[in-house]
């Protein structure tokens, strides 16, 4: 054996006896696919939006009520030099307040085509992931003004959370007639 073989036989040697004692790689477990959204509560019920549908999520800022408009529409504010919309969910569709105090108040910045809108709710619970196989097309117990915009829901904990489409509300005609006349 020359000087040169003789290191290389000894590394060899190393490496088949390390796969020979070497243990196994642990089982692969099938990984669980997760759906998230932004999640809030309107008049009691949890609800969630598709992560794609929020922009932003605001305080209440300050705004200015804009006259001969519906009572839903709470008025106009200044947010970074674009005027926003905002407009009480709860009060839109007819359906009780649940949170008491303005600072629980959220307001979820939706945007779509031209179409830029704050939509006011009770609180917002952040980012809520769930199992993809959690989903139920039908959930229960949706007020009946709320349904069209339910795009079925997700189970967790015994609780369900509906998915509700912001982009359905966006282009619904009440929602865009603001005109009180």
């Amino acid at each position: 054996m020359s000087a040169q073989a003789a290191p290389y036989a000894v590394l060899t040697d190393i490496a088949q006896r390390s796969r020979m004692l070497a243990a196994g790689l642990p089982e692969q477990q099938e990984a669980v696919q997760l759906w998230n959204g932004i999640g809030f509560v309107l008049a009691g019920q949890r609800y969630v939006a598709p992560m794609g549908e929020v922009v932003e999520i605001l305080h209440v800022p300050r705004f200015t009520h804009v006259p001969g408009v519906r009572s839903f529409m709470l008025g106009a504010a200044n947010v970074r030099g674009r005027l926003l919309p905002l407009i009480d969910l709860a009060h839109y569709f007819e359906l009780p307040r649940s949170s008491r105090s303005q600072r629980e108040r959220r307001v979820l910045v939706v945007e779509q085509g031209d179409v830029f809108s704050g939509l006011v709710v009770d609180s917002v619970s952040g980012m809520q992931y769930f199992a993809v196989d959690s989903f139920v097309a039908d959930p229960t117990e949706t007020p009946a003004n709320v349904q069209p915009f339910i795009q079925g829901g997700y189970e967790r904990n015994e609780e369900t959370w509906k998915v509700f489409s912001t982009y359905e509300l966006l282009e619904d005609e009440r929602f865009l007639d603001v005109a009180q006349w």
